[in-house]
């Protein structure tokens, strides 16, 4: 019996490779991000942000934020506890933009939190927390990506000539050419 080896030609995928074609990259710092009872949040987290990133450990973090490109776009969810030791010093880095602070005692962590406008919300309940993160993730998505502008009207007649061909449309093709051909 006869089996093919197919060649590779370098193809080899990273897990890491993949997710730098992502603009955001969801992390959760806190000592019981693994525990069992975060599974279902973590699901729902990843529906938002696919790229998720569990850290119990400070310096790991750190090391993290400190690689990821400078266009990346960081969400944070990190403990109270962790968060009054880890914000103060991470609060001006470019990549993070927003940090979510989740906590057993609201009141207490605002009062700290309320110093560094990155932090978006102090949340006590894990469905709030998603979502909190859904709405801004989809505000901050559609600010940093491009819009699309719609020059055409769809009235029934609007610009159409007798052969039916739309007149902004064909006035929109030959602007674009001619800007296209312009020389700097």
């Amino acid at each position: 019996m006869a089996t093919a080896i197919l060649p590779n030609y370098g193809l080899h995928k990273n897990v890491d490779d993949q997710q730098q074609l992502e603009d955001f990259c969801l992390i959760w710092l806190d000592d019981s991000a693994n525990a069992k009872d975060n599974r279902d949040t973590e699901q729902k987290l990843r529906s938002i942000i696919n790229t998720l990133r569990k850290f119990q450990d400070v310096k790991h973090f750190q090391k993290f934020i400190e690689e990821r490109s400078q266009n990346e776009r960081v969400v944070m969810i990190v403990s109270g506890r962790l968060g009054r030791e880890i914000v103060p010093s991470i609060h001006k880095i470019r990549q993070i933009i927003s940090i979510y602070v989740y906590c057993m005692d609201k009141e207490r962590n605002k009062q700290w939190a309320v110093n560094f406008p990155k932090v978006k919300d102090v949340v006590v309940e894990l469905d709030e927390l998603v979502t909190r993160i859904k709405a801004d993730y989809k505000i901050q998505k559609s600010v940093e990506e491009p819009f699309s502008i719609n020059t055409f009207t769809t009235g029934s007649g609007a610009g159409t000539s007798t052969t039916g061909v739309n007149g902004q449309f064909v006035f929109s093709q030959v602007l674009i050419d001619c800007l296209l051909r312009l020389k700097y």
